[in-house]
């Protein structure tokens, strides 16, 4: 005798699951050309084809609401005091040698590959994370991982693409709701490596790295210093956070930017932000030095090299994160004009 909820199991089990399947377009980034050689120059510019079918998710910072002390969150009232120790917290944790890179490691450790191979890789990863709808602390994360990774293990350059996706992989798992899968990154390099061959370097990755995975990166303290150096907090000034985002991202791709703790990147990027709108205006307040911890005059070498990489005078070759905030939905922040100088003035204490 069949039951009312035996009838309903049985209709189920009839008919097939509906299942819905994105088409991603693939993206292969092949032999990793060496850009300081003209043999190895490439002939056609990487390309992530986006899937209209995906919704489009900006990046979404941090709001203050305070500009009397410092900003905390608009959606949680998160008292002062917690604040500075969380922090300082971040502070101690950034400097820690088994979070850090080594620096010098390409020229010490690395025999196969370059820093222009690098900057190549992470090229192509502002593009697959940005086909995966991924966060910019996953992007900075993976390329965190991937510099200490390359820190402590000499790598063939028919292995750096794979030890790319793998970092993604794991920064994703740290980060993400939902991440994509082991097999959406086989997929992106069109199946150049099995499933086998991502989850095996996933595992040295987390070995090689001894499972510390949580580090502060360039985003983290980004979020609290465009709080800071907002001009109305009570108004989004989406295009300066956009910028900043911008700065930020053109920091991955110089392998010289890694001497530089996370937290120096980003007060040089707040700077730098502050001057391209305002070229006019010491960009440096005394509110963003007491809550940053920076003079000036610390920031002065980061900031040199970010102009140098805004203007393309440093990584010309490297059109991925230029062509992104190219687009409107960015507000054409890779458009803005910036004096070719910062004034030495601006670094004086």
């Amino acid at each position: 005798m069949e039951t009312s909820a035996s009838k309903k199991r049985a209709n189920t089990a009839q008919q097939p699951p509906s299942v819905i399947v994105l088409k991603r377009q693939r993206v292969v980034l092949g032999e990793i050309p060496d850009l300081s050689f003209p043999q190895f120059q490439p002939k056609q510019k990487l390309q992530v084809r986006r899937n209209p079918n995906l919704p489009s998710i900006d990046s979404n910072l941090d709001k203050p609401v305070s500009r009397n002390n410092n900003p905390i969150r608009s959606n949680e009232q998160i008292d002062e005091p917690y604040v500075s120790d969380i922090v300082d917290y971040l502070c101690t944790m950034e400097m820690q040698k088994k979070r850090r890179p080594m620096v010098g490691y390409m020229e010490n450790v690395q025999t196969d590959i370059t820093s222009n191979m690098r900057g190549t890789l992470v090229d192509w990863l502002v593009e697959v994370a940005d086909e995966y709808k991924l966060l910019p602390e996953t992007l900075h994360l993976s390329v965190s991982y991937i510099d200490r990774f390359l820190s402590l293990n000499s790598v063939n350059r028919s292995k750096l693409q794979l030890l790319g996706v793998s970092s993604m992989l794991i920064a994703s798992k740290y980060e993400e709701i939902t991440p994509p899968e082991a097999v959406d990154f086989c997929k992106i390099t069109d199946n150049t490596y099995d499933l086998a061959e991502v989850l095996k370097m996933e595992a040295d990755i987390l070995k090689s790295l001894n499972f510390e995975m949580g580090s502060p990166n360039v985003s983290t303290f980004l979020k609290r210093f465009v709080g800071i150096a907002s001009e109305n907090p009570k108004t989004s000034n989406l295009q300066f956070e956009y910028l900043c985002n911008y700065l930020a991202d053109l920091s991955l791709l110089d392998y010289e930017c890694i001497k530089f703790l996370p937290s120096v990147v980003a007060a040089s990027v707040i700077f730098l932000a502050r001057f391209i709108n305002q070229p006019g205006v010491h960009p440096w307040t005394s509110l963003l030095c007491e809550c940053s911890g920076y003079e000036s005059a610390d920031l002065e070498e980061c900031v040199t090299m970010l102009h140098d990489l805004y203007l393309s005078r440093r990584e010309a070759s490297l059109k991925a994160v230029r062509e992104k905030y190219k687009q409107q939905k960015f507000e054409y922040v890779a458009n803005l004009p910036s004096p070719p100088e910062v004034p030495s003035n601006y670094f004086e204490e």
